[in-house]
C-alpha cells in the first residue's frame, strides 16, 4: 500500500529494516544510545562497531528527539536514532513524545537533504506502546510532515514492519487516516 503527497511517496512493507536500501533508516534507540534488543540491537549488530562509536561520542538523546550517525556496514548511508517513550498507560505525554520522535527524525532527514528514509514502529516492542495507538500517531505525524513539506528533499518514506500482524495494523490505520483526509491510495 502506498500514497503520494506532493513529490513524496509513503509505503508500508513487511521486512527487516537493516536490509533496507533507503538513504537513512531509523533506529528505535534508547536514551543512552547504547544499543539494546529488538530493532536497536539488530541495527547495531548489522551496522558494526562504528555506529556504537559514533553514538558514544554523541552521548545520549532525550525521549522524543533524534540524532544521526553514519550507517556503518548497512546499505543505508545514515542511521537516525529516535528515542520513543516507554508506555506507562498513556497519561505521561507518551503520544506527544512518540509524535515528536517521528517528527524529529523527519526534520533531521530534511536538514541533511536525505531523499529516502525507512522507519520501524517506534516504542511498540520492549517499550510496550499499543500498536494500534502507535500506528495512528506515527502515520499522522508522517502524513502531516508530507503535507507541510511537499517541496522538500524527501521523496520516499517507508514503514518497515517486522510481523504480518503489525503490517496489517498499519495498513488499516493508514487507510482510515487517508479516508478521513480525503486522500486516494495506490496499491
Amino acid at each position: 500500500m502506498e500514497v503520494r503527497i506532493g513529490g513524496c511517496r509513503l509505503s508500508l512493507i513487511q521486512g527487516d529494516i537493516t536490509k533496507q536500501d533507503t538513504e537513512a533508516i531509523v533506529n528505535a534507540a534508547n536514551a543512552r544510545l547504547a544499543g539494546g534488543g529488538g530493532v536497536d540491537g539488530a541495527i547495531h549488530r548489522a551496522g558494526g562497531p562504528i555506529i556504537a562509536e559514533e553514538c558514544r561520542k554523541i552521548g545520549g538523546c532525550p525521549t522524543g528527539k533524534a540524532v544521526i550517525t553514519s550507517g556503518g556496514n548497512l546499505k543505508a548511508k545514515y542511521v537516525i536514532h529516535a528515542v520513543g517513550p516507554i508506555y506507562r498507560g498513556g497519561q505521561n505525554r507518551e503520544a506527544e513524545l512518540l509524535r515528536s520522535a517521528y517528527l524529529s527524525s523527519l526534520a533531521l532527514a530534511k536538514e541533511r537533504g536525505i531523499t529516502s528514509i525507512s522507519f520501524p514502529s517506534l516504542s511498540t516492542g520492549a517499550y510496550g506502546y499499543p500498536i494500534k495507538e502507535a500506528a495512528r500517531i506515527a502515520l499522522q505525524a508522517v502524513l502531516d510532515f508530507m503535507t507541510e513539506n511537499q517541496s522538500g528533499p524527501l521523496q520516499e518514506i517507508v514503514f518497515v514492519l517486522f510481523t504480518p500482524q503489525d503490517l496489517s495494523v498499519y495498513q488499516e490505520t493508514l487507510q482510515a487516516l487517508l479516508q478521513e483526509r480525503g486522500i486516494k491510495t495506490q496499491t
